[in-house]
């Protein structure tokens, strides 16, 4: 399949920016790898739709709006390995989908990895939830997760389904981490084309966020969870991507279920390509994801 010329420059700034040397170290250095975390987005666009930031638990909410009236809800969880983030391209994301659908958007910026585990994390996510289903409902909730906010969008839906509590309208998983092992045998080969992670690096980063823990347990890895009675669900899966074995498998997990199941495949994209800047495929991948905001 033929790419766009930005498809290439993409892939040479992230080479040239040296992520996937980032994510092949053990230890990893999250402390480099948050330089380029960006807590407070600037610009106009956020000065002036900027509705109000307010915290629960540890996380910060940045809450997003053009329509500061809207009723439904996107909370959006961001992903960084579980020791950074949000980022430059998580805002850029955010005021895409802002200025194109009628959603209130919450940007949740979560307690991290090594200060913090998945316990206390998750804690914050459910209560994220929580206090969204007090204010808007569950039928007028979305959650976008991409990444490890993938896998905390999944995990927050198997603990709803297990306590049989209200779910969200729709999730949309752009290229989740589903297992935090990393063991599926067919990593090893699909790494020699993924141009941003190893295994070795995100390994170690989820080390740092499970302390005790076994890295197969499901509160970090919902691979090994229930796919039973999931919501409304988008999927995009990226074919250079690591996180690419295990997402197939979350796939077939669902469709076992009958899920309502749409999936996505970038052909020859990188992990959490369509909210990478500058590329073409990205660009018309983002759009898909606003698409299906519009259509609720």
């Amino acid at each position: 399949m033929k790419h766009s010329l930005s498809y290439y420059l993409t892939l040479f700034v992230i080479k040239l920016k040296g992520i996937k040397n980032n994510f092949s170290r053990d230890p990893i250095d999250f402390k480099t790898i948050r330089k380029e975390d960006v807590h407070t987005p600037k610009g106009r666009f956020f000065r002036q739709n900027k509705l109000r930031t307010f915290n629960v638990l540890d996380s910060l909410i940045t809450e997003i709006g053009v329509d500061k009236n809207a009723h439904q809800l996107l909370i959006f969880i961001h992903g960084g390995a579980f020791i950074s983030g949000p980022a430059q391209h998580h805002w850029d994301s955010v005021k895409a989908i802002a200025k194109q659908t009628k959603h209130i958007i919450w940007m949740c910026d979560y307690p991290k990895a090594p200060e913090n585990q998945i316990k206390s994390i998750s804690d914050n996510i459910d209560a994220i939830y929580l206090k969204a289903l007090e204010e808007y409902g569950a039928a007028n909730i979305r959650l976008l997760g991409d990444s490890v906010g993938g896998t905390l969008v999944t995990t927050l839906v198997q603990r709803l389904v297990l306590g049989k509590k209200a779910l969200p309208q729709k999730i949309i998983l752009v290229t989740p981490v589903m297992d935090a092992s990393m063991s599926n045998p067919d990593i090893e080969e699909i790494e020699k084309s993924d141009p941003m992670l190893s295994p070795k690096g995100v390994l170690s980063a989820k080390k740092m966020c499970v302390g005790n823990m076994d890295l197969s347990n499901k509160m970090i890895s919902p691979l090994h969870g229930s796919f039973e009675s999931f919501p409304s669900t988008t999927l995009f899966l990226a074919q250079n991507d690591i996180m690419y074995p295990d997402g197939k498998l979350a796939e077939e997990k669902l469709k076992r279920t009958n899920a309502e199941l749409e999936v996505f495949e970038g052909n020859d994209m990188p992990h959490i390509w369509p909210l990478l800047p500058v590329m073409s495929e990205a660009k018309s991948s983002l759009q898909q994801v606003i698409n299906i905001l519009k259509m609720d």
